[in-house]
């Protein structure tokens, strides 16, 4: 498989304190370790992380005070590229990172729930990670009518923001079924959990701006190491 894009470092910094702040890892009115130590327990630049604070800055999830410091301001509902992703790290948060697996054309299976208009779909087979730990086999069966070819090299590790910037599909709700299942025998090597093991699984329908359904997946997760979690506010 080709590498797939990645979202630019600030941004992926920017989405990890999302995260982060959501799982209660930094409180409401906390204040931020200094930027120059912060920076280093990201493995990142001043610069690079500035430009994610700013970002949070602007989303009203920090308040930075000129000599002082940044201090966390919780809010209930803040636009992410991952705010669809409910799989946490056992400790809360971790940054969400996709490695694609396989993408194939083919007629949808008889056992997912009814979606879209087309008697195929593209499915999609990723190895989700956070924060570089392999958490979550995920398999995504995408409408067919939505796009004529479906190329690897152009999957990003945010498929809704493909859908929203190449198909122009947007994913406006979407509704979680939770369950037990077997680990499917397509998992790679680094998941951790052995074809058959039983495993948490969430199968997933998720509807785009116009009402229709446009996408169902079904997702596996290693509970020894992350979980699936929904806030309610």
């Amino acid at each position: 498989m080709p590498p797939q894009k990645s979202l630019p470092l600030y941004v992926q910094i920017e989405e990890l304190l999302i995260r982060d702040i959501a799982a209660g890892r930094y409180l409401d009115g906390e204040r931020l370790p200094p930027e120059r130590d912060l920076a280093t327990s990201l493995s990142t630049t001043v610069t690079t992380l500035r430009k994610a604070l700013v970002l949070l800055e602007k989303k009203r999830l920090l308040k930075r005070v000129q000599g002082s410091g940044n201090y966390i301001q919780t809010q209930s509902d803040v636009e992410s590229v991952y705010a669809f992703f409910r799989v946490e790290l056992l400790q809360g948060g971790g940054l969400p990172t996709a490695r694609l697996l396989s993408v194939s054309r083919a007629d949808k299976p008889s056992d997912l729930p009814a979606f879209g208009i087309s008697d195929h779909g593209y499915r999609i087979r990723r190895l989700r990670s956070l924060s570089g730990v392999p958490c979550v086999l995920e398999e995504i069966w995408l409408d067919g009518s939505y796009v004529a070819d479906l190329s690897e090299a152009d999957l990003p590790d945010s498929l809704y923001l493909y859908y929203r910037e190449t198909l122009g599909l947007w994913i406006t709700r979407a509704e979680d079924r939770l369950s037990v299942a077997p680990c499917p025998d397509w998992a790679p090597d680094e998941f951790a959990p052995k074809t058959g093991a039983a495993l948490a699984y969430a199968e997933r329908i998720s509807w785009a701006q116009d009402g229709v359904r446009a996408e169902v997946s079904r997702n596996w997760i290693d509970t020894d190491r992350a979980r699936y979690v929904a806030r309610i506010k």
